[in-house]
């Protein structure tokens, strides 16, 4: 989408020695609508940039005193935006050479053609309002700072707040810790957004959701012919985020070998692809996310004591919601006005009913659950209010009835029941049916499980 441009907008500064040419060029522009000044010389000139702002300088070359070249190094001293076209009667290569290296747009000779001036000063006028524009979008970007989208006034929230507040800006590797479904990743979010690295990208990768040969060619890259199947070199996530923050969520999954790997990189800040012989460097910040105790896995020898102290170093802790029930009315509002929006659904309160349900629940599956149950809850709803008979929380403890009688029946609505509970965190769900992952995987996709969305 481009910007409507007014003339008007646009200041031009004619600087000439000869009073024709400045009078003849201020009424020509001034008849295509842009705001002009002039000036003979170039103390006039500097004078004039002192007091406004200019957009577009018209500099004649051979002047009296400092002449046009020497004010065009001047201004460079102080204005980098100015747009600057050189005129010159002296059309050689040497003074157009150098007013370009110099910084100046084009230039032009004399005597000067109108027309070809005009076209010289629209291009002018499309270089800046696509500086204009990259200005306002920065500007937007730096206002999106996702602390907004972190929702919660209770003391706890505020602390979080204000640790991200206190650590985006630095470089410092980030460890946040939390249960499942409190935003780790919208705190990881918000730390990237705040940082000098906003503007690189943000890679997330879930460690957990990977098994651990995949999650090196994730991580690495490979190259081509590295392995059955890659048919083309591919960049890993550490190359993706060059420059922006690696965000390594359930990093306490990662199998010791990977931990190693890890290790190596974020010592040395390179590595070589799979199957690969050249080295890669890297730069990137790290933000790491687990609702694992990782003390404890040092202490059992299932997480490498180097790697927890390396990724140990500024830590967040957010609290689960149980912890902060203050804020469950502001979030369900949050989500009621978010989902309402989004699926054009007349949900406009919620009762006092209802937000006492909420407020009494415990939410083991914490901000995510309280969402999905509000999300439920605008679809069934009728009245425009949500009550509690619109809240499925009374159901949560209602004992799983397998829906057939056959052994894969029962396999099936177990691991269904296993993965609502853990929130679908498949590391945990595993643990808990003293299965591997790989093999859990395997069983989610023959039932054709899916993960509410």
């Amino acid at each position: 989408m481009t910007t409507a441009f007014d003339p008007a907008d646009i200041r031009i500064m004619i600087v000439d020695d000869e009073a024709s040419v400045r009078q003849s060029l201020e009424a020509w522009f001034l008849d295509d609508g842009y705001t002009v000044v002039t000036a003979g010389n170039a103390a006039e000139a500097l004078t004039t940039m002192q007091e406004r702002t200019i957009d577009i300088i018209l500099l004649d070359i051979k002047m009296p005193g400092m002449d046009g070249l020497a004010l065009q190094d001047r201004i460079r001293e102080f204005n980098q935006d100015v747009v600057i076209i050189i005129i010159t009667a002296f059309a050689t290569v040497d003074t157009a050479v150098r007013a370009l290296k110099a910084g100046a747009f084009d230039y032009t000779t004399k005597p000067v053609d109108p027309d070809e001036l005009s076209i010289l000063v629209r291009n002018a006028v499309e270089k800046i309002r696509l500086r204009r524009e990259n200005e306002s979008l920065k500007e937007s970007l730096d206002t999106l700072q996702f602390i907004d989208e972190i929702i919660g006034e209770s003391a706890a929230m505020r602390q979080v707040l204000d640790l991200i507040r206190t650590v985006a800006p630095t470089d410092s590797t980030v460890l946040i810790l939390g249960e499942s479904g409190t935003g780790k990743e919208l705190v990881a979010r918000a730390i990237h957004m705040n940082s000098k690295h906003r503007y690189f990208p943000l890679i997330p990768v879930n460690c957990g959701a990977l098994a651990e040969s995949l999650l090196e060619s994730e991580l690495f890259g490979h190259e081509r012919g590295a392995f059955t199947g890659a048919q083309y070199r591919r960049k890993g996530k550490f190359e993706m985020a060059k420059g922006g923050t690696l965000f390594l969520d359930e990093i306490g999954t990662l199998s010791l070998k990977s931990q190693v790997d890890l290790l190596r990189v974020l010592q040395d800040k390179e590595f070589h692809r799979v199957g690969g012989e050249q080295l890669v460097k890297v730069d990137f910040r790290l933000v790491c996310a687990t609702n694992s105790d990782l003390e404890s896995a040092v202490k059992e020898g299932t997480f490498r004591e180097d790697l927890f102290y390396r990724i140990n170093v500024f830590v967040i802790t957010i609290p689960p919601l149980r912890e902060r029930r203050e804020d469950i009315p502001l979030l369900a509002r949050h989500f009621m006005e978010r989902h309402a929006a989004s699926t054009n659904r007349q949900v406009h309160a919620i009762s006092d009913e209802a937000l006492a349900m909420l407020r009494d629940h415990d939410w083991p599956g914490n901000v995510r659950e309280l969402e999905n149950a509000i999300e439920r809850a605008l679809v069934v709803n009728r009245s425009g209010i949500i009550s509690p008979d619109d809240l499925p929380l009374r159901t949560a403890s209602m004992t799983m009835v397998s829906s057939g009688d056959t052994l894969a029946d029962v396999e099936r609505d177990h691991i269904r029941r296993m993965l609502e509970e853990m929130n679908w965190n498949i590391s945990k769900t595993a643990e808990r049916l003293s299965i591997d992952r790989v093999t859990l995987y395997n069983k989610i996709e023959k039932y054709g499980l899916k993960r509410p969305e």
